[in-house]
C-alpha cells in the first residue's frame, strides 16, 4: 500500500474508469518512490515530469492531467479517458 494517503484513495476511482479507456490504450501505473524521495524538491518525477503533486493522472503528448484531489472525481477521470 502507498504511503500517501491520497493515492490509495484515488487508486479505486481511476481503476473503476479504465474501462473507458479507448481500445489499443495503455495505461501506466508509476508509483514516485518513498515519501523521503517525493519530498526532495531535484526528484526526477519534479524535475523531468514537472510533477506537483500525488496522485497525478497525465494523458501523455498533451497538456491535460489530473493533480490531487482532481484524480477523486470519476467523472474527471472518465473524461481524461474519452476526450480526444
Amino acid at each position: 500500500m502507498s504511503w500517501c494517503p491520497d493515492c490509495v484513495k484515488a487508486e479505486p476511482v481511476v481503476r473503476g474508469e479504465m474501462s473507458h479507456l479507448p481500445e489499443g490504450s495503455v495505461f501506466v501505473y508509476c508509483q514516485v518512490g518513498e515519501r523521503p524521495y517525493w519530498k526532495d524538491p531535484n526528484n526526477e518525477f519534479k524535475k523531468t515530469l514537472k510533477l506537483s503533486g500525488v496522485p497525478t493522472l497525465i494523458r501523455y503528448g498533451t497538456p491535460q492531467k489530473l493533480v490531487e484531489e482532481e484524480c477523486f472525481k470519476a467523472d474527471l477521470v472518465r473524461m481524461m479517458f474519452t476526450e480526444d
